[in-house]
């Protein structure tokens, strides 16, 4: 990689006594491992620069899996998170580092994240709307295709009044079932529209996004749930539950509060 190019610290964790492996997510080669020889020394130029949240402009080189990083100077300061919306940031983190492919190109993809990134450390309400756009962003950069707006029994438009159930790649059908699988075409409208305005249709974003990630993301649990338990012990991690979505329509642009 000889030219310069927009990125981010996904991950990164120590290689050697000075050095650090890294997980870049870049403007146009997606997710790369580089190494970072002598990063973690003393007398490293990089030792504050690769950090997560930070804007990057960064070369490196190597044909293998791992690169080399040739240089790296930040665009701007890190983005402010913390309380939440750090868990937030760590969460979309772990994300793609866990399903975007290897040196793929996700363009638009780092847009999303630079955009939910922005949210998050000028949001004064909660972290879950943002989430939930960015999650239906990460799907369709991923391939995944479901309509929301008609039924794929039918072809017919959804109805607000009427119930949907999901089948994994086939789409909402209409059905009298009610269960974890089951939509509103109210709430199938609203995630058409990336818009989550009430409780109910914050609520059934995280569960369908929770369900369509699922087999990107497999059995292995993620960490930064985990860290999230530690940290906020009375409240449900990042990603899961409803114990700040109940909190939905005291703040935040879309009146919802929550975790991711």
């Amino acid at each position: 990689m000889d030219s310069w190019q927009r990125a981010f610290v996904l991950h990164a964790r120590p290689y050697s006594e000075t050095s650090m492996l890294l997980d870049f997510f870049t403007e146009h080669q997606g997710r790369v491992r580089i190494l970072a020889k002598g990063a973690r020394s003393r007398r490293s130029a990089l030792k504050g620069v690769l950090q997560p949240f930070t804007p990057l402009l960064a070369r490196w080189s190597g044909r293998g899996e791992i690169k080399t990083l040739r240089s790296a100077e930040p665009v701007s300061l890190g983005l402010p998170l913390t309380g939440l919306m750090l868990y937030s940031g760590l969460y979309i983190n772990e994300l793609l580092s866990r399903v975007l492919a290897h040196e793929t190109d996700y363009s638009a993809l780092f847009y999303d994240y630079l955009q939910c990134l922005q949210w998050l450390a000028g949001a004064t309400g909660s972290p879950e709307p943002a989430l939930r756009r960015f999650e239906l962003a990460l799907l369709t950069h991923l391939g995944y295709g479901v309509d929301f707006l008609y039924c794929a029994g039918s072809g017919e438009p959804v109805d607000d009044a009427m119930t949907y159930r999901y089948r994994e790649e086939k789409g909402f059908t209409a059905s009298v079932l009610l269960d974890r699988y089951s939509f509103t075409g109210r709430e199938l409208r609203a995630l058409a529209a990336r818009e989550f305005p009430d409780v109910d249709r914050l609520r059934a974003a995280k569960r369908f996004t929770r369900m369509a990630l699922k087999p990107y993301l497999g059995g292995k649990p993620l960490k930064s749930r985990e860290l999230f338990r530690h940290q906020f012990p009375d409240q449900r991690p990042v990603g899961h539950g409803d114990a700040t979505v109940r909190a939905a329509g005291q703040s935040g642009p879309s009146g919802e509060a929550g975790k991711q």
